[in-house]
Formats: structure tokens, sequence, C-alpha cells
């Protein structure tokens, strides 16, 4: 009789074990649903201008998700890569190829919205040159340095240094020196300045640098274009409630407001998705890039 209790009592408390262990799972299943959201912007030019530019972001997306938002910028793309990594932000505005880079290292993560400017999700890369200096075409980059963005950048670093590659025979690693200076505007600044002979950065960014009167166009000269680039995605963790991913791919998708979208220099945002960044992939392997050793 006291086996018999022993096994009964056993039994009963498996059962109800097993029934907290159902009544937890669907809540973990839930995902998270955090009362603020950090959403990174990425860091291509100077922290404090960016914060300043995007004020109208915040104020959107706290209306429209009905959640306190905080506006980040890292020091610099890997520190971003992390950053998403280890659950310290929960939406991020990357850039194509340091998306590669985060995917690699956190395949939880989900890109949604890519911007459109001029009609298309796609975006150039501008090879420029002191209009002073000794590099008259893209060949007069041979043993010259020349100036890239962070080294996880698309439109400062992958992009160009291909075209280089492709269009001059200039390879990175015997032909030229590269110098990696961080910022897209770092890159305008030093060509302008004469401090290296030509560099290469965003187009959209380099159009809105010469709107802002930050660089003069008449001290430099345009060498080249990239060709179409995937543009920057937004990326949000994959452990996200459901409803709540759904609530931020719909607070991008239909973003109207010009002066929330000058945030990102786009015109507005359609839906994408890891695919699309495939091309950059391929890229790395033509420019023999390891994505584990890219910081």
């Amino acid at each position: 009789m006291k086996r018999r209790h022993l096994l009964l009592s056993t039994l009963a408390a498996f059962s109800a074990t097993a029934l907290l262990s159902l009544s937890v799972v669907p809540a973990q299943a839930q995902g998270r649903d955090p009362s603020r959201l950090r959403v990174a912007l990425l860091p291509d030019e100077n922290a404090s201008t960016l914060i300043q530019n995007a004020q109208p972001l915040k104020k959107y997306l706290e209306e429209t998700l009905k959640k306190d938002i905080e506006l980040i910028v890292t020091t610099d793309y890997s520190s971003m890569i992390e950053a998403m990594r280890f659950g310290r932000i929960e939406i991020a505005y990357f850039g194509p190829f340091s998306y590669v880079l985060a995917k690699s290292r956190a395949p939880e993560i989900e890109p949604f919205a890519v911007g459109v400017e001029r009609g298309a999700p796609t975006y150039n890369s501008v090879l420029i040159a002191n209009a002073e200096g000794p590099v008259k075409s893209l060949n007069d980059i041979r043993g010259r340095p020349f100036a890239f963005g962070d080294q996880a950048s698309t439109s400062s670093h992958l992009a160009p240094r291909a075209h280089l590659l492709k269009r001059a025979n200039l390879d990175g690693s015997k032909d030229y020196q590269p110098v990696h200076v961080g910022t897209h505007d770092a890159v305008a600044r030093a060509v302008q300045a004469g401090q290296i002979p030509a560099g290469a950065l965003s187009k959209a960014i380099y159009d809105n640098l010469v709107a802002r009167k930050t660089i003069d166009p008449s001290k430099l000269i345009t060498l080249d274009l990239s060709d179409p680039i995937p543009n920057y995605p937004i990326v949000m963790q994959g452990n996200l409630a459901p409803a709540l991913k759904e609530k931020i791919r719909a607070a991008f998708l239909e973003m109207k407001d010009k002066e929330v979208l000058k945030s990102f220099r786009v015109e507005g945002f359609v839906a994408t998705n890891d695919r699309a960044y495939d091309i950059l992939r391929d890229t790395a392997k033509v420019l023999n890039l390891d994505l584990s050793k890219m910081k």
C-alpha cells in the first residue's frame, strides 16, 4: 500500500510539473514585448547630428507604436553589430554589408524593410578625388593612399573596393594603400583637405554633405560611380512578440512623413528579406574577405 501511495504521489507531482511547463511554453512563445524600444542609427556621420536629425523619427515611432523610443548611435559599425547580437538594441538601421556581418553572427535577426531612393531600393558609392591632387582617374590611384570609411561599410569600403578591382584591376592588398578613416563624412573631409588624394563614400551621403555645405564640391572631382547596391535595411530582433513585429513592420512600410524619412535619406520603404543581400556575400568572396574575421 505504501509503494502504491508513493507511486500515485509521484505521478501526481509529475502531472503537476508537466501542466506547469505546458502553461509556461505559450508565454515564452509569445516573445518579448518591452515598454521601451532601443533604435540604433547607422554610425556613418557625427553622432550628435544623427540624433538631432532623427527627432521626428523618435516622435513618429512613439506615437505609432505606443512605446518609449531610445535613439542610439554606437561608436562604430562593429559595436552596432555586437549590440544587435547581444540584444542591447531591438531595431537597427544597418548598412547592407554591416547587416550581412551581423546576420552571420546573429542568425535570428530579421531584415524587413529597405529604403527606396529615386524609385529603386538601391544606391551607389561615389569615388572622389581632390580637385588639385594627383588623382584624375581610377588608374592614378595605383601606388597611392585611398580613403575608405568603416571596414564594415558597404558604400565606403566593400563596393568601391570591388569596383576598383573590377574596373581598374586595382587590388587593395598590393596596388594601393587602403586607409580607413571611420565615417563617410570623414572620407569627404580628408579628400577635400588633401590629406588623402582619393576616397569613396555613399553617393546619397555625399549629396547630403554638399547640400548642407559641409563640403565644397568645387574642391572635389568625381572619378566614378559603383554598380547599384542593395539599400540599407531596417532590422529587428527575431525574439520580439509577433504582434509587436507586425506593428514595427507596418510603422516603417507605411511611413510617409518627409521629415521622418529624411532621417534615412530615402523616399520611403518597401519590404525586403535576407536573400536580397546575397550579392554582398558574393562580393566578399570575390575580394577574399573572410566574414568571420571582419570586425
